[in-house]
């Protein structure tokens, strides 16, 4: 008699000969994900004279749940880039594998040739509008930091559609409503780009992160903090705290609670 776990319920072989599985079904339809479970919110970037700056907290939300509040979505590749991955995050550990399998591949193939940043966007935009076209997209959007091929400051994003768009300031999520008109006065076109420290680059994105926690219940005041530099490489900080909280301006908000005039 067959003990093992997949014969248990079944007849017995022996008595009622073997059993005819051309009755099961063994094959189910293709599924695809209609809609992003735990999501990430705004991923920011901004350009500076040296090189590139760009944060994202550490919140991972499921629904209206602040379920994960350890979860980094700024992923370094090579020393040039790194990529900040807002949306699905089920979506966001499948760009993992898939960077760490071109990654081995580019290594093992082509020594002493890396990937830049403009390339691997490059190689991001084709991915995605090959899954939007498949109608099954990756529900993320992307924005990719760091140097080009000659060295210079490179910023751009792809969406789930494959848009691409490049401008010396980024953000997704809330962050593109919220905190591009305060990373616009530091750098308002290609022109200043030139003109903007790496100083005045972190203290303008960590402002916005400040403004994003008040304002955005899907965000956290925990988050990670990469600058992109040809001297430096990749300075990644992650876990870091938004400090000098003030909630000072909570008191002259009208409309909600007892405060109705």
């Amino acid at each position: 008699m067959n003990h093992l776990p997949q014969a248990w319920g079944r007849p017995r072989d022996d008595v009622y000969g073997p059993y005819d599985s051309s009755y099961l079904q063994t094959t189910t339809p293709n599924s695809h994900t209609q809609q992003p479970i735990v999501t990430g919110t705004s991923v920011l970037a901004v350009k500076f004279k040296d090189g590139v700056v760009i944060a994202a907290d550490n919140l991972a939300s499921y629904g209206s749940l602040a379920r994960f509040t350890s979860i980094h979505r700024l992923r370094p590749f090579n020393s040039t880039t790194v990529l900040g991955i807002g949306g699905d995050i089920s979506d966001m550990q499948y760009l993992d594998r898939l960077l760490l399998s071109l990654d081995v591949s580019e290594n093992y193939s082509s020594p002493g040739h890396t990937l830049n940043a403009q390339n691997l966007h490059t190689y991001l935009s084709k991915v995605m509008y090959k899954r939007r076209s498949d109608i099954n997209p990756l529900w993320n959007a992307i924005l990719v930091a760091g140097l080009d091929g000659e060295g210079k400051p490179f910023l751009s994003s792809v969406d789930l559609l494959g848009t691409t768009f490049s401008s010396p300031t980024l953000a997704t999520g809330f962050g593109a409503h919220l905190a591009q008109p305060l990373l616009r006065k530091v750098v308002e076109d290609e022109a200043d780009v030139v003109n903007v420290s790496r100083e005045q680059a972190v203290e303008a994105v960590k402002e916005c992160m400040r403004v994003l926690f008040y304002r955005d219940a899907r965000s956290l005041d925990q988050y990670s903090i990469a600058v992109v530099t040809k001297e430096g490489g990749v300075e990644l900080k992650e876990d870091e705290k938004l400090e000098d909280q003030s909630w000072a301006f909570a008191e002259q908000i009208r409309g909600y609670g007892t405060q109705v005039n």
